[in-house]
């Protein structure tokens, strides 16, 4: 005789009478898929400039591996939200948690290391440093945090190929071309193994062609490492190839 259980999300276990209690532990183990995990959680998020209420009370969950896309026009609060879920500007009230972290009660060089490790940024423009080859680019934040210089290249190295550069590796960025370089950005962005990568408009300095690649490269990172992403763009079309989107309007989301 069989029964199921599925009062656990994305479980499905059998069970069969009369059969000893560790097998059913075991089978559960076996059969369970991986939960959803929160990565990110903001609540009434407020910002004001003055008199001028640009952010009017964001709610906003996340899931590791997912890829969430804000879309809205020009103003509409889109980037001031993003620049706050990353700690780069302070929101006049609400609460964050990332990677179960509550952030907002960082202070000083605590907040700057967190967010070296568990934040990475893409952002319109790439931020290179033009002297650095692409390798010393996407080594940064990792010497940075102080990691180990072996183990940092080794990382970038690795990222290098995944991103289709590792010809490219000792190339300084006016060497490369615009899709190049801001596939540099995104493996400078994930060189620390980041809980989360925040990108505002990446693709805005890009043609079509190179943005479409751009989108897709941030699908194949969520598959192979279960990366997760937040991106704030103006294109309704590359938004479209997230898996959840997000529209703001006068600094709420709807």
């Amino acid at each position: 005789m069989f029964c199921e259980n599925r009062g656990a999300p994305y479980r499905r276990v059998i069970y069969i009478h009369n059969l000893p209690p560790f097998v059913y532990f075991y089978a559960a183990k076996i059969q369970a898929s991986p939960l959803l995990i929160q990565m990110l959680k903001a609540t009434g998020i407020h910002k004001n400039y003055g008199s001028l209420e640009v952010l009017k009370g964001v709610d906003i969950e996340i899931s590791r591996g997912e890829i969430v896309s804000i879309s809205g026009s020009s103003g509409a609060g889109k980037s001031t939200l993003l620049h706050i879920l990353g700690t780069l500007d302070a929101a006049s009230k609400g609460t964050l948690v990332v990677d179960e972290v509550p952030v907002f009660k960082l202070k000083g060089r605590r907040l700057a290391a967190f967010r070296n490790t568990h934040i990475g940024f893409v952002f319109q423009f790439h931020h290179l440093l033009p002297e650095f080859t692409a390798l010393e680019n996407i080594c940064v934040p990792g010497w940075i945090a102080g990691k180990k210089t072996q183990e940092v290249q080794s990382r970038a190295v690795e990222l290098l190929e995944i991103l289709g550069l590792k010809d490219r590796s000792d190339h300084k960025p006016g060497e490369l071309s615009g899709g190049e370089q801001q596939r540099v950005a995104v493996a400078r962005a994930l060189v620390n193994k980041p809980s989360i990568v925040m990108a505002d408009e990446p693709t805005g300095n890009l043609d079509s062609a190179n943005a479409r690649d751009l989108h897709k490269l941030f699908i194949s990172l969520r598959d192979r490492f279960q990366q997760t992403f937040l991106i704030v763009t103006h294109n309704e079309e590359l938004a479209q190839m997230s898996d959840r989107i997000l529209h703001m309007k006068d600094g709420k989301i709807l």
